[in-house]
């Protein structure tokens, strides 16, 4: 497996630019299965989640190009509805594909998600959801097979705003029969961006960003071309990355207001920053202890708790951060262990006490984001550092090491 080679105590600086969402493209491209045509979307990264959302696709019978960061995805000859077993194993997002293909064909038919193991992450939300607008689901040795005769409009109350369990109800009243109302929605910019291509497609949605979304449901949606927003998780890893080096580094291409509540913990940790309407500089100071708790949008992203406490391993005094998104997300901890963290787990919380510098170690990405705070570790820490398991990695950013080399980072990619 490829592993990246780092060499730390180097401070980063100069400009890097961040590309479309992950956490937005998969959901849009499922929604493009509502219509009968060819969608454009803009601004879409080359990441192993989406080459699997494309090969998904494609078997269901769409014909997707990439061209110059685009994709052009033709819907048309859909055929079917029920999506491969082994790519859902392999992929958590495929689970977006169920609302667009209920509405579509009315039925479909898919194993339980796999993903990253950060936690568990049921979709019995997603099924009760879909439940409340006419779907008859049942649970068969292991398979989920959800039908609707009639999709009709229905009071949908999430116990927890899922931004998943949000996307697919959308989606999947979007072309239902009557008014949808859905409480305590995920108000996550990525439901936004969701809306802003639905209604671009007919869909009649109004209120996403609040907790409170209406769907008016139509006939049906045609083709529609789109630009992602920007990727908030990946702009937040940069502004740490320069944060941990001390370095002064320019982060382009990014919505300031998407990372307020990453912005203020910045500050409070140490870093100048300079909020710019599609920038920010960030300049790092002497770190900081802090108190840190995850929670949906538009509190601290659970994403970027794995950078952040990285970064706080190498800051004075004592920080605590709390998890209360998923309850495995510390997996990176036993790995900052052998750079020298002081870190301490007492269930969904972590007590870090910084120590003055980290050492290079051999170290494993046990999922994305842990990998990302082991990168940023590692650009941190004294002497070498060898990260494995970078797949997991390039799952959420696309060539990674080349971006930070742009910034200064001593970083390469080895093969075995």
């Amino acid at each position: 497996m490829e592993k990246f080679i780092v060499a730390g105590e180097v401070q980063l600086s100069g400009h890097v630019k961040v590309n479309g969402a992950k956490n937005a493209t998969l959901p849009l491209m499922a929604a493009t299965l509502l219509s009968t045509g060819v969608s454009v979307l803009h601004n879409i990264p080359q990441l192993r989640d989406i080459t699997m959302m494309q090969d998904i696709l494609t078997l269901l019978g769409a014909k997707i190009y990439r061209e110059n960061g685009s994709l052009i995805i033709d819907t048309t000859n859909i055929n079917k509805e029920e999506i491969p077993e082994h790519l859902m194993r392999e992929m958590r997002a495929s689970v977006f594909l169920m609302g667009p293909l209920l509405g579509r064909f009315r039925r479909v038919r898919l194993s339980f998600p796999g993903g990253c193991a950060i936690g568990p992450r049921p979709i019995n939300l997603h099924l009760k959801a879909l439940e409340k607008i006419g779907a008859v689901v049942k649970d068969r040795s292991g398979f989920i097979d959800a039908e609707a005769v009639h999709l009709t409009g229905g009071e949908i109350n999430f116990d927890f705003p899922s931004v998943g369990a949000t996307e697919n109800a959308m989606m999947a009243a979007a072309v239902a029969d009557g008014t949808t109302i859905i409480r305590n929605a995920a108000r996550e910019p990525e439901v936004a961006d969701l809306q802003s291509f639905l209604n671009k497609m007919g869909a009649q949605i109004t209120g996403a960003g609040t907790d409170t979304i209406r769907v008016d449901g139509v006939a049906r949606l045609a083709a529609a071309e789109h630009a992602v927003i920007p990727d908030r998780i990946e702009a937040g890893t940069f502004l740490t990355a320069g944060a941990i080096t001390r370095g002064d580094i320019v982060v382009d291409g990014v919505i300031p207001e998407h990372l307020f509540t990453a912005i203020d913990k910045l500050q409070e940790i140490g870093a100048r920053l300079d909020v710019g309407s599609g920038s920010i500089r960030i300049r790092g100071g002497e770190l900081r202890g802090v108190d840190i708790k995850t929670l949906p949008f538009p509190g601290f992203p659970t994403d970027l708790q794995a950078p952040t406490l990285a970064m706080l391993t190498i800051a004075k005094g004592t920080s605590i951060i709390t998890e209360t998104v998923f309850e495995n997300r510390f997996k990176h901890i036993d790995e900052l262990g052998r750079m020298g963290a002081k870190i301490k787990v007492e269930g969904r919380t972590a007590v870090i006490r910084g120590v003055p510098k980290l050492s290079g170690a051999i170290v494993a990405a046990p999922d994305l984001r842990a990998g990302a705070a082991l990168v940023l570790a590692a650009l941190a820490a004294e002497g070498i550092s060898e990260i494995e398991q970078v797949y997991h990695i390039d799952r959420g950013y696309e060539m990674l090491e080349k971006k930070l080399q742009g910034i200064g980072a001593k970083i390469v990619r080895r093969s075995p």
